[in-house]
Parts: structure tokens; sequence; C-alpha cells
């Protein structure tokens, strides 16, 4: 076995053993559908959507279906949860309507961007490698079930309480966030759609306060959400709150960008303006721009 294939073995089965960590964490107080908690239900369904939809890409050796996929696994498993859950409360059916928008509003984002494109440079050797892309499928199941543990806490669990002055400033929390997000996602757009903007970087609008405005607001969006578990969480679902944590390291220590800031250095890292742009402007927490 190969040093890469020995990593990515190695990567998959890490992905399994701390998503099953945190179904056993979440299922407790979990409501239940016979003897199994709706929350392992759940989370386990966020990895098996994305293994059957790794059959046929792998096949086609085609990342197309993998941004969709994720988004659909974070509907399919917020339904899901939503219809075998006892005595829903305006709690859990607030999270769960704000999942699934930020779920469809990102999936349809991210497609329209990689058939516009034609590809994602990100997987260009691991598609062709079906133990490595095995392992990126396995773990965005992992990502799905981190990413909406206390959002699954809050609508599977056993407990409810009425809506309070935390769940509000959850919410609030939230809608900023999203916001932020989705106005940054927009302006890139704008701006790459300018035949004008062909090979530069933008560094208008809110990317003039941050360098990744939209991670800013991926992370702040998931923080209200875990805002809004605080009042129901007991025992052992606090391991829940992984997922503003999880988010962040993923954004800023992973995948998110440590890649981006190395393509653009790579790309503009001679030319002076871009300089200027990373030594005024922020790298993630926004700030009104600098001359």
């Amino acid at each position: 076995m190969t040093g890469r294939n020995r990593n990515s073995l190695l990567g998959i089965v890490a992905g399994i053993v701390i998503g099953t960590v945190v179904v056993l964490a979440g299922s407790d107080a979990s409501t239940k559908v016979g003897s199994i908690a709706v929350f392992a239900v759940c989370g386990a369904l966020a990895y098996i959507i994305n293994w059957v939809v790794f059959v046929p890409s792998n096949l086609a050796k085609t990342e197309h279906l993998f941004d969709l996929t994720g988004s659909a696994t974070y509907v399919t498993v917020t339904a899901v949860a939503l219809l075998l859950s006892d005595t829903l409360d305006a709690r859990a059916v607030i999270v769960g309507v704000m999942v699934v928008v930020w779920a469809l509003r990102l999936g349809s984002f991210l497609f329209r961007r990689i058939r516009r494109d034609g590809r994602d440079g990100r997987f260009d050797r691991i598609k062709t490698d079906p133990l490595r892309f095995f392992m990126t499928w396995t773990l965005q199941g992992l990502w799905v079930l981190l990413t909406m543990a206390c959002a699954l806490a809050i609508i599977t669990g056993v407990e409810r309480q009425s809506i309070g002055w935390v769940a509000v400033a959850g919410i609030g929390v939230w809608v900023a966030g999203f916001t932020v997000e989705v106005v940054a996602d927009r302006q890139k757009s704008r701006f790459k759609r300018d035949p004008a903007n062909d090979g530069r970087f933008i560094a208008s609008g809110l990317w003039a306060w941050s360098r990744h405005p939209n991670y800013f607001g991926e992370i702040v969006l998931w923080t209200g959400v875990a805002v809004m578990a605080l009042p129901v969480l007991s025992g052992w679902r606090w391991i829940t709150l992984i997922s503003p944590v999880f988010v962040t390291v993923l954004l800023t220590r992973v995948s998110g960008i440590p890649m981006l800031e190395t393509r653009a250095e790579e790309r503009w890292g001679g030319e002076e303006e871009f300089q200027h742009y990373t030594r005024t402007t922020p790298v993630l927490i926004p700030r009104p721009p600098r001359r």
C-alpha cells in the first residue's frame, strides 16, 4: 500500500470514528424511532447519501455533483430530523428552516459556479484516485454532521423550551452572518462576470473590509445556531457545540483560507497592488478599509 493510499484510508477511518463519537453524544436525550435515536439516524444518513452519490461520480471521474450533494444532504437530514422528532417547538422549526435556507442558497450558488467554470481545481488530482476520492466524500458526510450538530441537537432533543432572549440573540447572529455571506458571494460573482476584471482579484465592497468575508459570515451564522442550542443542551449533547469550532478550524486552518491564500499569492504575489491589499486588509474579521 502506498503512502497516499494509507493516508486516504486513515482519513476514511478517522472520518467515521469522529462521526460515531458525535452521533453517540448527540443521541443522548434524543427522541427515538423505535429503539434508535433520531440523531443517530440523521448522522448515518449524512454519510450514506454521500457514499451513494460517490459511486456514479467515481465512475465518471467527475466532481460536478459534489457541492450539490453536500447541500442536498443538509436539506435531507434536516427534513428527516423534523419528520421523525416528536413535539416540535418553535426553536426546532426555526433552526430547521435556517439550515434549509442556507443549504439551498449555498448549494445553488456553488452548482452554478461549477457549471460556469466547468471544473473545480481542488479535484484535478483527487478524482482520478478512487480511494482518495472516496475519502473526500466521506469527509463531506462528516462535514455535514459536525456542522449541523447543534441544529440536530435542537430538533431531535427531548427537552423543549419556549423561545427566550438567548434564542432570539442566536437568530439575530445567524441573520447577520447569513447576510454577510450572501452579499459577499454576490459581490464576487458580479465582479467576475465583468470582462474588465478578468484575471484580477476583488478588493471592493465587503472584500475591502476582509479578504474572506464570505467565510466570516459562514462562521458567524453557525455560531448563531450554537447560541440557539445553549438553553436545551445537557449531558453528552454539549459535545455538539463542536459545530462552530469545527467550521472555524476548517475554514481558517484546513481547506478554506489557507488554500485560497496560497493560490492568490501564486497568482498575484508579485504585484504591488496585491501586496498592499494583503497588508491593509484583514484575512477574516472585517474592519473599515485603510488607505
